[in-house]
């Protein structure tokens, strides 16, 4: 999406069969039916994530770009889009999870089919404006595969019997519970946005200069326990906390506690990918809307931080951190100890900025279907940076603008905390 240099056919054919194999290896224990329920509108069953991802090559690189190829079924065209207008007519997005039909076999089977029809066309050597489709449709299928864990986590959490999704977590990183501090970071004339120079959604940029006055940045993101102590000060039923829509949502939808915390005889727990699990007091809290982070910030007479504050303190920290991978716990895990520098920025859970998702001075969608990826979503959502514990490994980066409607709760979000330095 952005200019970048493009890959040898070699390593562009091995990274396509990684991603697209790590999808599949995401799903290799579920069921046709877990693959087939969607639990609310905003979720979408494991299944069709699988077809979608494919219909991503199919439709927008092989089948305009590869003479003769035949489309794996013409039904799939309509079933498996998204939102992309310029495309065609799509099937309701709150009703995917009545497609019983295509099962889960010819679902894997037109990956399959797509994916050899992919070698073939790859193997005879792309570039240019095609390279960066196929790579924008590599960062796409793993933008799913972060949405695919999610959307299993919010309709396990549906079943009274709680599933696993992965039984055996790895030990917990465990945390020395220092006190959260802050780091100082000065104002003046900044550059944000990316450069250009490998590969970044166009949402990204351009790069341009923003204003910031000296401020601090919490060192560790907002615990459970924290949380807790929000809780138990009645942060759930004081209206003065809350802007007026967080409010609204508190009482509608009867917000007392994070999005899968459960009370069983006296002591909160929470559903997990690894099932009902306890509450690690000292591990970062989630599935936090955005009015619940800019609340617990007003009673913690803090503030949430601007993307371009964010983004400032990030980039020169090393992108290394609780991330998706192989033998990955896939849950949000306890702060390292103390070392005067900022800890989790990347990894655990993704942080909600105080910044609305619009774009960047000079921002131009690019031409055609890719067009529709980011640009006509800048409005009403929030910016969350940083990556969380279902996002892939290496799929993040200091410039990364993920974003969200404030009133959600289902992905891996999480807070830390911000203040004037003057």
């Amino acid at each position: 999406m952005n200019d970048m240099a493009p890959q040898s056919h070699s390593s562009l054919e091995a990274r396509y069969a990684h991603v697209r194999g790590q999808t599949v290896a995401l799903c290799k224990d579920l069921s046709d039916a877990d693959m087939t329920v969607q639990s609310m509108p905003d979720a979408s069953p494991a299944k069709w994530h699988l077809a979608h991802t494919t219909w991503f090559f199919e439709t927008l690189i092989l089948a305009p770009n590869n003479p003769g190829y035949k489309p794996f079924n013409q039904d799939f065209n309509f079933l498996f889009n998204s939102y992309y207008e310029s495309v065609g007519e799509r099937h309701a997005r709150p009703r995917r999870g009545m497609l019983t039909r295509p099962s889960r076999e010819d679902v894997l089977d037109y990956r399959a089919y797509v994916d050899a029809a992919m070698a073939e066309f790859l193997s005879n050597g792309i570039s240019g404006d095609l390279n960066d489709l196929v790579v924008l449709g590599l960062n796409h299928e793993e933008q799913h595969q972060e949405l695919l864990l999610t959307d299993i986590l919010h309709m396990f959490a549906q079943n009274p019997i709680s599933p696993s999704f992965k039984a055996h977590p790895v030990a917990a990183v465990q945390s020395d519970a220092t006190p959260m501090s802050f780091v100082d970071f000065e104002g003046g004339i900044h550059c944000i946005g990316h450069d250009g120079n490998s590969f970044a959604y166009d949402c990204e940029g351009p790069r341009h200069e923003v204003l910031l006055r000296p401020y601090r940045l919490a060192d560790r993101l907002v615990t459970n326990g924290e949380w807790l102590e929000f809780m138990n000060d009645g942060g759930y039923r004081d209206p003065l906390l809350w802007l007026s829509d967080g409010w609204a949502q508190v009482v509608a939808n009867e917000w007392n506690a994070p999005l899968y915390w459960r009370k069983k005889e006296g002591e909160w727990r929470a559903m997990s990918l690894h099932g009902e699990v306890e509450i690690d007091l000292n591990a970062p809290v989630t599935h936090v809307s955005f009015y619940e982070a800019e609340a617990f910030a007003r009673w913690a007479g803090k503030r949430l931080a601007s993307e371009a504050e964010w983004e400032v303190a990030a980039r020169h920290q090393v992108m290394d951190g609780n991330f998706m991978h192989g033998d990955a716990v896939m849950r949000p895990q306890a702060a390292g100890p103390q070392n005067g520098q900022l800890r989790q920025m990347f990894g655990d859970c993704w942080e909600w900025t105080g910044s609305a998702f619009l774009p960047f001075p000079g921002f131009k969608p690019v031409e055609g279907a890719v067009g529709e990826y980011n640009g006509k979503f800048m409005s009403g959502q929030s910016v969350l940076r940083g990556g969380s514990c279902a996002t892939p490994h290496g799929h993040i980066r200091a410039t990364y603008r993920n974003f969200f409607y404030p009133q959600q709760r289902w992905q891996f979000t999480g807070v830390r905390l911000a203040e004037d330095a003057a």
